[in-house]
C-alpha cells in the first residue's frame, strides 16, 4: 500500500470511529431539543342535561325549568365536550308510570364543547304529572333530568 492510500484508510477509519462514537452516545446537535408530544383530543363525554321551554341559538336552555304547562314545548339540551368520529345520542322521554312518550336519536361528530337539542310537543297538551328525559351516548347512560307538567 502506498503512503497516500494508508493515510486515506487511517482518515476513513478515524472518521468512522468518530461517527460511531457519536451514535453510541445518542446525542447529535439536532436531538438536544425534544419536540413536545402532540396532545390527543379528550374523549367524548356528556357534561350535563338541562330542560326548559326555550333554547338559544347555541342549542342551550335559555331559562332552565322543572315545571311546565300542558301546552308547552319541552326542550332538553345535552351539553358535551371532547371529540369522537361519531356518537349516537338518544333522548328517551317517559311519563310517571314509565310509559315512553317519545324517543329521538341524533348522530353527532363532536370536536369540542357542544350542545345538542331534543324536544317534545303535544298539540292536545301534556297530561299533568311527573316526567323524565334520559340521555344515552352510544347506548351508555349519559344523564337525565326529571320535570313536572302542572
Amino acid at each position: 500500500m502506498s503512503p497516500k492510500s494508508t493515510r486515506r484508510a487511517l482518515v476513513a477509519c478515524a472518521l468512522l470511529a468518530f461517527s460511531l462514537d457519536g451514535c453510541k452516545r445518542g446525542e447529535t446537535p439536532s436531538s438536544t431539543t425534544a419536540t413536545p408530544p402532540v396532545s390527543s383530543a379528550a374523549p367524548f363525554r356528556v357534561t350535563g342535561v338541562e330542560v326548559g321551554s326555550l333554547v338559544d341559538n347555541d342549542k342551550r336552555i335559555a331559562a332552565p325549568s322543572q315545571e311546565f304547562a300542558p301546552g308547552d314545548t319541552i326542550y332538553a339540551s345535552v351539553a358535551s365536550e371532547g371529540s369522537a368520529p361519531e356518537v349516537a345520542l338518544v333522548a328517551r322521554w317517559t311519563y310517571q308510570d314509565g310509559q315512553v312518550v317519545n324517543e329521538t336519536k341524533q348522530v353527532i361528530a363532536p370536536s369540542g364543547p357542544a350542545a345538542t337539542e331534543f324536544h317534545i310537543a303535544k298539540a292536545s297538551g301534556w297530561p299533568s304529572g311527573k316526567y323524565k328525559v334520559e340521555v344515552t351516548a352510544n347506548g351508555a347512560p349519559a344523564g337525565s333530568r326529571e320535570f313536572e307538567v302542572k
